[in-house]
């Protein structure tokens, strides 16, 4: 009936705006029951549980043969670890994959079965579901004594097809790695080059007094070319160096020619290509995700369209505000943008809403989020007015930066006259005392701006927020060290009394009123623009982590298994022979690995541990797994967000200048709305394209 036709368009419209809001595809099936499925599937208890099992299998590597459950990583003090059953970790890994097959066939379901074929991720996830599955019956019929598992490898996989913005990502990486490819070839030309004459400038002579070059660093190919590979990262410079320049000082143009082609020209090249290739292809991205929106805003028009009571007009299809309104009840969304669009709807003087005033209606979705604060109080007494305008005004608050500034220098003197006392010849009556009366200050600073501003609108900020909790541990913290020690006098010594000694306490209060003077980054414009910058990395570039966090893992099992049992433990010995050989075994553990890999990124540890790797022939061959990790990570992964880093800093740069300075309102600002501004809106007929190639909606025109 008609009825049921109705309810089922408002579903469809209702479904297809969720999809618009999180940059969906709407490529999905549309019937009642698929609806239905459809915002089960992507509701939050759904999408915790999803997430919730992608954490439990990723962790289960911590606990796992060989377990990391142990304090220190160091094969010679460490007690022997805690292995679980074997079946115990499975069964927690089957539920897992039953997990994982549920989200499969739903999304098959859902996409239907002739787009499941042409989806490659999708094809993916099955192949390493398989995989695994097969992987870890294998492993039961070894009774889990199997040195090699595959699927350990392949867990990250579940984290990474999870996430759109990720998958967006990577394509993005990938469409870049051609003309990232033609710098690191140039790169491997340079290195292969001076390796060999590296090797002939340095060659053996009859007088091994001269030779200390070749026997250090360029003994053979592999050594030569592992020398130059650290060099080329600063890591072993000058040391490198330091033999040939003691023969003869002209040798040391050969290492400055070396660093300055590859380190200042080479590298920096690279930057640049991967900072105009990747921005390039993020905005490709980032347009995509518009078009979506705008796509899923329109496929909504369209069905409201087709309501019966929706008046028929050949000339311009119109949908009703009150279809509108029912839609938007039902539409789970931002409680501003809702409120901003039910606003907007209610002071239209029309009853029927086109196709433009439709999408602009929904253009709310793209603003910026703004936080107003809420407003001071009003006081009657003249008095009370004059105390609000005196301590809500800015110059109270550079006044608390000042005293900020005193404190930090008063406790730096002190710090700097007891540099060289003995613990027993010090004195901190001086240090408890400018303590004790900086915090009554900072106290007293902050009941007088809750006083002026009210504290609705004195939390609501965030540098206040900042301010009141240390201001708060100040409190607490001195109180009781009054109440352990007493209240300072000459001779007081806080740290020599009672058990609450070993927090030193007194010292703990200096490291937080150190830290309280970061308060005065936002009265900073320049500094406040670059933090800025970087919470922004922070809280919107998570897709970029989430990548880096699937390639750490990775990396982390393949050493994990690469390295388990690869050299003998030598016991508790000092000898530097024994220490190397604990560091490679304790390689063999994923909070080792996932350190290591860090230290690897800006490789600072790489030379280490390849001379380690030297000179164990069982490991040599690794070197490659360090190489191709610093190639991922420090070459292209940090390059990468260097890029971003570049684009985020120059848009908020050039926008400073446009955007008001107001003090009550606060703008956040997405990745998305990044490039808001050089964004082109799709046309009708690329949107009324795209909705007639929809396999599952049929429109009426």
């Amino acid at each position: 009936g008609s009825g049921a036709d109705n309810d089922l368009y408002i579903n469809q419209a209702v479904v297809f705006i969720e999809d618009a809001i999180q940059y969906r595809s709407i490529n999905h099936r549309v019937d009642s029951k698929s609806l239905w499925l459809y915002r089960w599937y992507y509701s939050k208890t759904c999408q915790w549980i999803l997430s919730l099992t992608i954490t439990v299998i990723l962790a289960l590597a911590f606990i796992e043969e060989p377990s990391s459950l142990t304090v220190t990583s160091d094969v010679r003090y460490r007690l022997p670890a805690w292995n679980p059953p074997c079946g115990l970790t499975e069964s927690v890994e089957l539920l897992c994959f039953l997990v994982f097959l549920a989200d499969l066939a739903v999304k098959s379901y859902l996409i239907g079965w002739k787009e499941f074929w042409k989806n490659k991720w999708l094809l993916a996830y099955i192949l390493i579901w398989i995989v695994s599955l097969t992987d870890w019956i294998v492993s039961l019929s070894f009774f889990c004594t199997e040195s090699l598992r595959i699927r350990r490898i392949l867990r990250p996989f579940f984290l990474l097809q999870n996430s759109s913005m990720m998958k967006k990502t990577l394509k993005s990486i990938n469409s870049t790695l051609p003309e990232m490819a033609s710098v690191v070839l140039l790169l491997a030309v340079h290195l292969s080059l001076f390796t060999m004459f590296a090797m002939l400038l340095f060659a053996r002579t009859k007088d091994n007094q001269q030779d200390k070059e070749w026997v250090v660093y360029f003994r053979n190919l592999p050594d030569a070319l592992t020398s130059l590979l650290v060099l080329l990262t600063t890591a072993n410079n000058p040391d490198v160096m330091i033999p040939a320049y003691s023969k003869n000082r002209a040798y040391s143009i050969f290492f400055i020619l070396f660093t300055v082609l590859g380190n200042l020209f080479l590298m920096n090249l690279l930057t640049a290509i991967i900072y105009n290739q990747f921005r390039g292809y993020l905005l490709k991205s980032v347009q995509s995700s518009l078009f979506r929106r705008r796509l899923g805003i329109r496929a909504a028009f369209e069905v409201l369209s087709s309501l019966k009571e929706t008046p028929a007009n050949a000339q311009q299809l119109h949908v009703s505000t009150e279809a509108v309104q029912q839609v938007l009840q039902k539409v789970e969304m931002d409680a501003r943008c809702k409120q901003a669009i039910m606003t907007s709807l209610k002071m239209c003087s029309c009853d029927q809403l086109s196709a433009a005033q439709f999408q602009k209606l929904f253009e709310e979705l793209d603003k910026d989020a703004i936080k107003q604060h809420p407003p001071s109080p009003e006081y009657q007494s003249h008095f009370m007015q004059k105390l609000q305008f005196a301590f809500g005004h800015p110059y109270f608050g550079y006044l608390g930066n000042v005293v900020a500034l005193a404190n930090i220098i008063s406790i730096c003197v002190v710090l700097v006259m007891d540099a060289d006392k003995q613990p027993s010849e010090r004195d901190d009556f001086f240090l408890g005392t400018i303590n004790c009366f900086f915090i009554l200050y900072y106290l007293l600073e902050m009941l007088l701006k809750i006083l002026a501003m009210g504290l609705r609108r004195y939390l609501s900020y965030p540098s206040n927020r900042f301010d009141g909790l240390l201001t708060v541990i100040l409190l607490i913290l001195e109180i009781a060290t009054f109440a352990v020690y007493g209240f300072p006098h000459p001779g007081w010594r806080p740290e020599f009394l009672g058990l609450l000694s070993l927090w030193d306490m007194l010292r703990l209060g200096n490291m937080l009123i150190v830290f309280r003077f970061l308060r005065i980054i936002p009265n900073m414009k320049f500094m406040a623009l670059v933090v800025t910058t970087l919470l922004d990395l922070v809280k919107n570039l998570r897709a970029f982590a989430g990548i880096l966090l699937v390639v750490f893992y990775a990396f982390a099992i393949t050493g994990i298994m690469l390295f388990k049992g690869a050299v003998v433990p030598l016991g508790n010995t000092s000898s530097q022979k024994g220490v190397f050989t604990s560091a490679c075994n304790s390689l063999a553990v994923l909070p080792t690995q996932h350190l290591t890999m860090a230290l690897c990124m800006c490789f600072s540890w790489c030379s280490a541990l390849l001379y380690l790797l030297s000179v164990n022939l069982i490991c040599r061959w690794a070197k490659i797994y360090f190489v191709a990790w610093w190639l991922i990570s420090s070459v292209i992964w940090v390059n990468l967000f260097v890029a971003l880093l570049l684009e985020n800093f120059i848009h908020k740069w050039d926008r400073r200048c446009h955007r008001a300075s107001l003090s009550d309102i606060e703008y956040q600002r997405t990745v998305e709305l990044m490039f808001r501004d050089v964004l082109e809106e799709p046309t009708e007929e690329e949107l009324m394209e795209k909705l007639h190639q929809h396999p599952h909606l049929q429109l009426c025109r």
